[in-house]
């Protein structure tokens, strides 16, 4: 075969490779967003909740004259 036909399949094959890859990557990343945004709410939602606490034991502490 032509060198420069054979040097350019070897170039399409190595992009073929490296799209391959980016797809597989890209979709990793965008599994781990979705566990992150999971884990962000369920973290937010905790902290709402221990905020409420706080603030109804704040509320139960007798305020002291100065």
């Amino acid at each position: 075969m032509d060198p420069e036909l054979d040097a350019l399949e070897e170039k399409l094959a190595q992009l073929v490779q490296r799209m391959d890859a980016l797809r597989e990557e890209n979709r990793d990343l965008r599994q781990q967003l979705v566990t992150r945004t999971d884990e962000s709410v369920r973290l937010a939602e905790k902290l709402a909740a221990a905020k409420s606490r706080i603030e109804a034991l704040l509320t139960q502490i007798p305020e002291t004259e100065t």
